[in-house]
């Protein structure tokens, strides 16, 4: 798989990331060893998970399965903080000690001493910016992290973050911004791109293929082993299930009949190859749907479909 710099970094990641949202909920042990296995013997490298998914189950599962299904060095582990759930209730808190006591326990639940890439999970409006990057700032004086980025920033609070952090020397500079990205929302193409662009972040698409609806398996109803059938996920998912979303679906669809490829051949392809992408985000059940999306990695869009597409999908 090729490799790309994320960002002005020296930091690099294979061109496709292993999502573990789901792992150790609706992902076991066994589907995600087999997941791991399959990445990696792809040439895949970055690993993403999130102290908040699970409630640090995620962290943990990959945890038990780093040095025994893959050496750690041959990863690049990133991870985020500021969300959790705590008796059942969502929370959102990027407050210097917070963001701290989250990494040392992502640390522990992970079994390493440093993670590669370490994102603040959400911009919160009554924690003052520069206490949040303060965190970041310490975290990578300390060795606990190499590399931090944010995830979920708007485009103006992208470009002051990372402004921020160029003021004064010696500040840990923003590697990459995490942001939902498909051909269903391609709202971060107004600002948040162009933000990265100039600041010179690396974006990471969560979703790329816009909640599973561009699979085409909710084309005539809702499959019993999919995430809209999941108690976690159904509201998350069922609010793409819309007409012009299906419009959207169904020129993927014959796109990829048109090619001789499948509908997520051409909705991962289309987001992975879009200016500033540096990896989609790719989420699975099974290594099954995993391998599928790992298949895209010799393919390529023509001109002529990539502009159809843009069209289909363009916001009003």
């Amino acid at each position: 798989m090729q490799q790309r710099a994320v960002g002005n970094t020296g930091l690099k990641v294979s061109r496709l990331g292993l999502g573990t949202l789901t792992w150790g909920r609706d992902t076991d042990e066994h589907e995600a060893r087999d997941q791991l296995i399959a990445f990696t013997e792809a040439g895949g490298t970055l690993i993403d998970t999130a102290a908040g998914y699970g409630d640090g189950a995620s962290e943990e599962l990959i945890g038990s399965l780093l040095g025994d299904v893959v050496p750690r060095e041959d990863v690049v582990l990133a991870t985020k903080a500021g969300i959790s759930r705590r008796r059942g209730v969502r929370e959102t808190d990027t407050s210097r000690g917070t963001m701290l006591r989250s990494l040392d326990e992502s640390l522990k639940r992970l079994g390493v001493d440093h993670v590669d890439l370490w994102q603040v999970h959400t911009w919160v409006d009554d924690v003052p910016l520069e206490e949040t990057l303060s965190a970041l700032d310490y975290a990578v004086s300390s060795g606990r992290v190499a590399y931090v980025g944010i995830s979920n920033y708007g485009g103006w609070q992208s470009a002051q973050a990372a402004t921020w952090q160029r003021a004064v020397p010696g500040r840990a500079t923003l590697a990459s911004t995490q942001v939902e990205y498909s051909l269903l929302n391609r709202q971060v193409e107004h600002e948040v791109l162009p933000a990265a662009e100039a600041m010179g972040l690396g974006v990471f698409p969560w979703s790329p293929l816009g909640r599973g609806v561009l699979t085409g398996k909710y084309r005539t109803g809702t499959p019993a082993d999919s995430r809209a059938a999941s108690p976690h996920f159904a509201n998350f998912v069922g609010s793409y299930l819309t007409p012009r979303n299906q419009q959207i679906v169904e020129a993927v669809i014959a796109a990829a009949e048109g090619l001789g490829w499948t509908p997520i051949e051409v909705a991962l392809t289309w987001v992975r190859d879009r200016t500033g992408v540096t990896a989609p985000i790719v989420g699975a059940r099974t290594a099954a749907q995993l391998r599928a999306s790992l298949s895209t990695e010799a393919l390529a869009l023509p001109p002529a479909l990539i502009e159809a597409l843009d069209d289909v999908s363009a916001g009003e």
